[in-house]
């Protein structure tokens, strides 16, 4: 009876601390499910192959606030506060007492629409990640939602945008993005009249404005709630999107750090818990120091890197020179422009999401159809040498001008030529691809510095170089100190050339 007893307790012992020894292994295991903390949830794999694989992504800002098409994406926060877009709105519309931004949902109907055109464009431009700015700060659902009732399926449209685009999207073998800028929705000023237009709320709070509106419907629009309510609130619109439509990278806008930690661990737990549920390597996008760096990738707005990075960036540029979203007599970068500034993004070990802008009708403007297309063209020519790879140990080496981007790093704009050169490798290490942001000269050398002191290719390491697409052999020497190649007499690419050096 004793040694039963002994033995039933040995039993016990071993199963008490298997469960201490399982329990205290969850937070660092990932197969176990992470926890609500930040170093359970750094296990994941913050960057996985696909996306660093992946090089652009598509997006765009489209909703309530493309009906006026006026100034910009930020109409609503200006509407409320002094200035022309009151002025504007005023004239237009009325004054905006009597005619808030809630009155132009019925306005956004998105008559022409048409979820498979866009994903086909999309898929035409070179993108291997496309989908919506799900919530722009305006607090405007573009999902079907049953926490928000101001969303896309039960007013304006009167459609399911987000859950039509995924399945247009993923049909092509496209990841899904949605993007998030609730943050600001919030009224963090109600109880501070002296700060009533405060930067931090998205809507001026003003009892003379509907933004300050107690109505159980109104209120959810403003973000006219306390301040747990609506964390909450933004905590549960993102469930409800992992829930139903499993994207593969969420990306934050800024204002994220004004959601309390606690909360954002919470989101960051339920997304990789559910991702791995469903056998997803998902990304995390953020901006600033709004997550640690371990949990997700930095995003840096119209920019990038003035160096090679050791980790993965992220870059979300605009294809409009106005604003984000559509606006009347908006003008456009150059296709020319574009593929030049993602070139030196990737060679800094960056991936592209790029911003369209549709009409509130849900038209892509024919003059974006053109750029994204031949964007496209010159993607599927290069693709050897832009999908799959992976930065070298140098980026590049030219003297354009590079300018200071607006948040961080250096600008999206910066003006490359022929002149600048700049680096991919394929993950196998067999070949090395060189990128001339331009038509070089037939006749002219090339000379590279960095190459010829570079132990990744030392003298004879190179074994053949061709024009990309060709068979064209270019003809490359050494010297003391430098490597030159000059440039054949074939056809050579207007935007960008592409040199593919086989190694030994």
């Amino acid at each position: 009876m004793e040694r039963k007893r002994m033995k039933r307790n040995m039993v016990h012992a071993t199963l008490w601390l298997l469960v201490v020894v399982l329990g205290s292994s969850c937070a660092t295991n990932p197969g176990a499910g992470y926890e609500a903390d930040w170093e359970s949830l750094a296990a994941h794999e913050q960057a996985p192959d696909w996306f660093a694989d992946a090089k652009l992504g598509i997006y765009f800002h489209w909703g309530i606030y493309s009906v006026p098409a006026f100034d910009g994406e930020w109409y609503p926060y200006h509407m409320y506060r002094d200035g022309k877009v009151k002025e504007h709105h005023a004239k237009t519309f009325g004054d905006p007492a009597t005619f808030n931004y809630h009155d132009f949902v019925p306005m956004f109907k998105a008559e022409a629409f048409d979820a498979e055109e866009w994903a086909q464009l999309f898929e035409d431009a070179g993108a291997r990640f496309a989908g919506p700015c799900a919530q722009h700060h305006d607090g405007f659902a573009m999902w079907d939602s049953s926490v928000n009732p101001w969303n896309a399926a039960d007013r304006g449209p009167k459609r399911d945008i987000t859950g039509l685009l995924e399945k247009s999207i993923k049909a092509r073998g496209m990841k899904f993005i949605t993007t998030f800028h609730h943050a600001r929705v919030g009224q963090r000023y109600a109880d501070k009249p002296e700060e009533w237009g405060g930067y931090n709320s998205h809507f001026a709070y003003h009892p003379d404005f509907a933004t300050s509106s107690t109505n159980p419907v109104l209120r959810k629009l403003y973000g006219n709630m306390p301040e747990a309510e609506f964390n909450q609130y933004w905590f549960d619109q993102l469930k409800e999107v992992i829930d139903q439509y499993s994207p593969d990278i969420i990306w934050f806008d800024s204002w994220l750090k004004m959601i309390p930690q606690e909360y954002r661990k919470q989101f960051a737990a339920y997304y990789l818990n559910e991702a791995q549920k469903k056998n997803q390597e998902v990304v995390i996008a953020y901006k600033q120091v709004d997550m640690p760096s371990s949990i997700g990738v930095l995003d840096i707005e119209q920019g990038g890197k003035k160096d090679l990075s050791e980790s993965i960036w992220l870059t979300d540029v605009t294809l409009g020179t106005k604003s984000w979203c559509y606006v009347e007599g908006q003008q456009y970068k150059p296709a020319e422009l574009v593929v030049r500034n993602m070139i030196d993004v990737w060679s800094k070990n960056g991936v592209v999401l790029l911003n369209i802008s549709p009409r509130a009708d849900g038209v892509i403007p024919q003059e974006q159809h053109y750029i994204l297309l031949k964007i496209g063209a010159w993607m599927k020519k290069h693709g050897e040498a832009v999908y799959g790879t992976r930065a070298f140990d140098v980026y590049g080496f030219g003297h354009a001008k590079v300018e200071a981007g607006q948040h961080g790093g250096q600008s999206a704009t910066v003006q490359y030529t022929e002149k600048d050169g700049r680096f991919l490798r394929s993950k196998d290490g067999r070949f090395l691809y060189l990128f001339m942001l331009g038509k070089p000269a037939v006749g002219s050398e090339i000379e590279i510095r960095d190459l010829a002191r570079h132990t990744y290719c030392p003298e004879g390491g190179i074994k053949r170089i061709t024009v990309l697409g060709t068979q064209v052999e270019v003809p490359f020497h050494w010297a003391k100190r430098n490597f030159w190649l000059a440039v054949p007499d074939a056809e050579l690419d207007e935007i960008a050339t592409v040199f593919k050096m086989e190694l030994n």
